[in-house]
């Protein structure tokens, strides 16, 4: 018994030694026919992947560059006048940023996809199917999330075309005030009464700027038709020249303040206009301002203003007539008026007349 399982194992061995041996040729012989595609393949992936990496830090290096000199500009003219009529520091760093943050998506998106393409290629991979069902997929992302989509395209326009950044003051329809942060997705404004507004990009179909160029500041000056036109005039123009002179009203006056003249001319008073082109946002600050040296040189050269409540004439006096604060006598008030008779519920009878 045990003889024979010997000579069988002794009978098998050779034969097994024999396929494996076969084996290890086959699979040395295949490997032998296939290294140079292998290592030609590995060698083409490895050159794809270097190439696409390098481009896309030496493409984002050159962006970062060129947003970090877009902040030295915007830093090196703050504070001087040219500063004034450009955006401020914290505008052109945000809008710089949101530029660059933008381009460096975009230009790593288009690298390393087009890299991992070109890898799947080398492997001889078929992309038609992979490529129809990344369009279906986009085309269904897009629609299901179409909003967001319109709030990003809305507000990368928004920024390279430069509408609006922080500081200034804004009129966007749906909400007004001050911006304090722009996004590609959302606008946050400050409202007059404190209040944040989140408006998103997309929901903004008009944009209006107060703080860009030049402001204008107007002051209507409303005084009797009595008044002698060349005393106002004169006195207007000591006020205006004063405070064209005085700080820091003549850094924020980019213009002589002007004295236009006759507005309106009625029969109880008489409107003069002055106006002036101002630094952006600073109009209602010298408008104010205008107020107050106005209304004490009027004080001073005994001229006086009008508005509110009708000027009463010279001489009237509204305690003199007794009957001004008596109201119309009522017809009710007599028992026996027609109205009276009308409305009682039960009408007189004889013996009431007696």
């Amino acid at each position: 018994m045990f003889l024979s399982v010997l000579s069988a194992e002794g009978s098998e061995g050779p034969g097994t030694l024999e396929d494996a041996h076969e084996k290890a040729t086959n699979a040395a012989s295949w490997v032998e026919q296939n290294w140079s595609t292998w290592l030609s393949i590995g060698l083409r992936v490895l050159l794809v992947l270097v190439i696409a990496l390098v481009l896309r830090a030496v493409i984002r290096r050159t962006i970062t560059k060129l947003i970090d000199r877009m902040n030295r500009t915007a830093q090196a003219v703050d504070g001087t006048a040219l500063g004034g009529l450009l955006v401020n520091v914290e505008r052109r760093r945000q809008r710089s940023q949101a530029i660059g943050s933008v381009l460096r998506s975009v230009a790593s998106f288009l690298i390393m996809g087009t890299a991992a393409l070109m890898i799947l290629s080398t492997f001889q991979i078929d992309l038609a199917p992979l490529l129809a069902s990344a369009g279906v997929a986009g085309v269904a992302i897009g629609f299901g999330a179409r909003n967001l989509v319109t709030d990003f395209l809305s507000g990368v326009f928004m920024i390279l075309e430069d509408q609006y950044g922080v500081g200034d003051t804004i009129d966007a329809g749906v909400a007004s005030g001050e911006v304090i942060e722009v996004g590609l997705r959302v606008t946050k404004l400050r409202g007059d009464n404190g209040e944040i507004w989140y408006v998103r990009n997309g929901e903004v179909k008009r944009v209006g700027n107060l703080s860009q160029g030049w402001s204008t500041a107007g002051v209507d000056v409303i005084v009797r038709p009595s008044e002698d036109l060349d005393r106002v005039r004169t006195t207007l123009a000591q006020v205006t020249e004063r405070m064209a002179k005085d700080e820091p009203w003549n850094e924020q006056l980019w213009g002589p303040i002007e004295i236009l003249g006759l507005d309106s001319v009625l029969i109880d008073q008489m409107v003069i206009r002055v106006s002036a082109k101002t630094m952006p946002g600073k109009s209602l600050g010298i408008e104010r301002e205008l107020r107050w040296r106005i209304k004490r040189a009027f004080d001073a050269a005994g001229i006086q203003l009008v508005g509110g409540l009708p000027l009463q004439q010279d001489g009237e006096d509204a305690a003199g007539d007794p009957t001004a604060g008596m109201a119309a006598p009522s017809a009710y008030g007599n028992a026996a008026s027609p109205q009276s008779m009308a409305t009682a519920p039960i009408p007189p009878g004889p013996n009431l007349t007696k």
